[in-house]
């Protein structure tokens, strides 16, 4: 059988955010069911490089696949004009285990975390929504930027990050006639007095503080993914209803969870439940105008999955990508 591959110009051809949103939907509904064979994922530090490998296997039987996401995150990457994530996902046929693609994992990663905290925000933030804070400035701060949008009719940004140059560059190639009013600030909490904030900077230490967040405000936590890291403080988490992808996988890994609980700020059962949870309708959403929620993002295999399914299917379709012969 011959081996398909799909670059990243494939993946984003033929995985509009639009899609992928939907796409996220069924994978966050099929997470939270279990029906997704899908053990903790294999994080080994490079510590060289200041980065992590991670291989995140899985399977399910409908769509039914098999396959692992293997990839790097290095922070160093970005200042060598990389992309922090670099791998690939590996997809086999579910009856035969016959590989069927490799497809690029950094692409596939950028749009299916954007979609995923979109579609947090579809579900969790107030339907009135209309202003977009962005902390970060690099691949995530551009999907987010236009995943959001998707769901809600955003028509202002503010976008913060650690480097005023590059901040006004993405502000400058992001701004258009025909999208939101998108500016620049050195204050993190302007970006943070916005009704959705999308935290995307892959920050060890708190870069949000709880105090500069408005009432009705939805949070998304995307970039920290160890036990020691966070990009948000304790009183971020002690004000919010908490939301995540997996359970398990955000009481053995997410830092911005975990440190709170370890400071006696928040308990376990204040994270109010999965966002597949609340797509099935069995964990409540937003309850009022005024309540604060957040979305803490790590990924699952689930989503990878899903997102690598639908490609596959979309490029047999249209005929898209590279054919080899494999073995």
């Amino acid at each position: 059988m011959p081996l398909l591959i799909l670059g990243s110009e494939d993946v984003r051809e033929l995985l509009p955010m639009n899609d992928c949103i939907e796409v996220m939907d069924r994978a966050m509904r099929a997470a939270s069911s279990g029906s997704v064979e899908a053990p903790h994922r294999s994080v080994a530090a490079l510590r060289e490089q200041g980065g992590h490998f991670f291989l995140m296997p899985g399977s399910m039987p409908e769509p039914p696949a098999i396959g692992a996401k293997l990839v790097t995150l290095l922070p160093s990457n970005p200042a060598r004009g990389l992309q922090a994530v670099q791998g690939f996902i590996a997809l086999f046929d579910f009856r035969t285990g016959e590989p069927l693609a490799v497809i690029d994992g950094s692409a596939v990663t950028a749009i299916r975390t954007a979609a995923a905290s979109a579609l947090a925000v579809r579900e969790l933030a107030r339907r009135t929504a209309g202003s977009h804070g962005i902390f970060g400035t690099g691949t995530l701060a551009r999907t987010h930027l236009e995943a959001v949008s998707c769901v809600r009719d955003v028509a202002r940004v503010v976008v913060w990050g650690r480097d005023r140059a590059k901040t006004e560059r993405f502000v400058s190639e992001h701004s258009g006639p025909d999208g939101p009013k998108i500016t620049a600030t050195e204050k993190p909490q302007e970006a943070a007095a916005c009704d959705i904030v999308s935290v995307v900077t892959g920050s060890g230490e708190p870069v949000l503080h709880g105090e500069w967040l408005q009432p009705g405000a939805h949070v998304s936590l995307v970039g920290a993914h160890t036990p020691e890291t966070r990009e948000a403080d304790s009183e971020t988490m002690a004000r919010a209803v908490i939301y995540v992808d997996l359970l398990a996988s955000a009481l053995e890994e997410a830092g911005d969870i975990l440190i709170p609980i370890r400071e006696g700020r928040i308990v376990e059962q204040d994270i109010a439940g999965e966002v597949g949870q609340v797509l099935e309708g069995t964990v409540p959403g937003r309850r009022d105008d005024a309540e604060i929620t957040l979305y803490k993002s790590l990924g699952v295999v689930a989503q990878d999955l899903f997102a690598a399914e639908h490609l596959y299917q979309a490029a047999v379709r249209e005929g898209k990508g590279q054919l080899v012969d494999f073995p």
